[in-house]
């Protein structure tokens, strides 16, 4: 069973349950800035997918599909049968991976700095350069890497976060790393997902995000009535970067709940 913290459960509130999934080289405490503004009907599911924050690694490669499998277990194991699956990077490709397997179990589905698209083919090549480097050398692959996911235009601003992101990186396994970079390679395109989902789709996007790509993305999301895209003027980590503006959106979109001084 992966590693798990549920709140809100039990106590009058969290109508509504909101399963959270960290991005690669993270893990489940990534969500602490941006708890706070999250509407109380929510109650959370925080999750540490495999090899990442307390969760074990379960094998040479982390499939998209391999973890959305475990956290339906999570799921299971909680008596959840439809939630609300929000996913970082990482976590978006496993939450399409799961909306592809159990599209039954979901409410809504969020794609948190995240693409439906399969990495191009330099994005591979990349990924399959940076093996070795992550087996032997996953201090300096995280301090090379980390600090480019945030907007360059506020790098001063950001130290803290930077550094706070830095911290989580290196926690993590690097060979547990090193099997989910392997699984990001293999994932497939999954806009059929976006297509056909019949559930409520969101999109929070980066205007400075390097490791998305933003603006094909936004461009060519299906035009249904239940997909809503929001682009921030942050880089990949809107959780970080942008918390208070994330959850309100997130609020809203998800629960309908407009803050009090829009209600006229």
């Amino acid at each position: 069973m992966l590693n798990f913290e549920r709140k809100g459960k039990g106590k009058g509130n969290g109508k509504e349950t909101l399963v959270l999934l960290h991005g690669f080289m993270e893990n489940l405490s990534i969500w602490s800035d941006m708890e706070p503004h999250l509407s109380k009907d929510f109650s959370l599911l925080k999750i540490d997918l495999p090899g990442h924050g307390q969760s074990d690694i379960l094998g040479e490669i982390h499939t998209m599909e391999l973890m959305a499998d475990e956290v339906k277990k999570v799921l299971d194991n909680q008596n959840l049968e439809k939630v609300h699956l929000l996913g970082h990077s990482m976590g978006g490709y496993t939450s399409l991976a799961f909306a592809e397997k159990y599209p039954n179990t979901l409410k809504s589905l969020t794609l948190f700095f995240s693409t439906y698209f399969a990495d191009d083919e330099e994005k591979k090549q990349q990924r399959i350069k940076s093996y070795r480097i992550i087996k032997d050398a996953f201090a300096h692959y995280a301090r090379a890497g980390v600090p480019n996911l945030f907007n360059p235009n506020e790098r001063d601003i950001l130290e803290g976060k930077i550094e706070t992101a830095l911290e989580t990186a290196l926690s993590t396994n690097n060979m547990g790393a090193l099997a989910c970079v392997k699984g990001m390679v293999e994932r497939t395109d999954k806009k059929h997902i976006m297509e056909n989902l019949e559930a409520k789709i969101l999109v929070l996007a980066g205007k400075h995000d390097n490791a998305v790509k933003t603006d094909v993305t936004i461009k060519n999301l299906p035009d249904r009535t239940n997909i809503k895209s929001y682009i921030l003027d942050c880089g990949h980590n809107g959780h970080w970067e942008k918390p208070g503006i994330c959850a309100e959106i997130i609020n809203t979109e998800l629960l309908h709940n407009l803050p009090k001084k829009l209600v006229l």
